[in-house]
């Protein structure tokens, strides 16, 4: 998979890309109200989807300490 340190950090700025856009399309649809439910609902499970992987890749970033 990803081990290149670049190419992690290229990733994460794409998911943290397309996770303030998914905000973005969800806030609209939110103030307008939707009419598709279940298309709101798949855009807010793929937000979440999101962020624990935008985690996950900053846990992969973030060297061990030593206690």
């Amino acid at each position: 998979m990803l081990t290149d340190r670049d190419s992690l950090l290229r990733k994460l700025h794409e998911l943290r890309s397309e996770h303030r856009d998914l905000d973005t399309v969800i806030s609209r649809l939110s103030e307008h109200g939707a009419m598709d439910q279940l298309q709101l609902q798949r855009l807010k499970k793929r937000k979440l989807l999101l962020k624990d992987e935008i985690s996950w890749l900053e846990s992969r970033l973030i060297p061990d300490s030593i206690a």
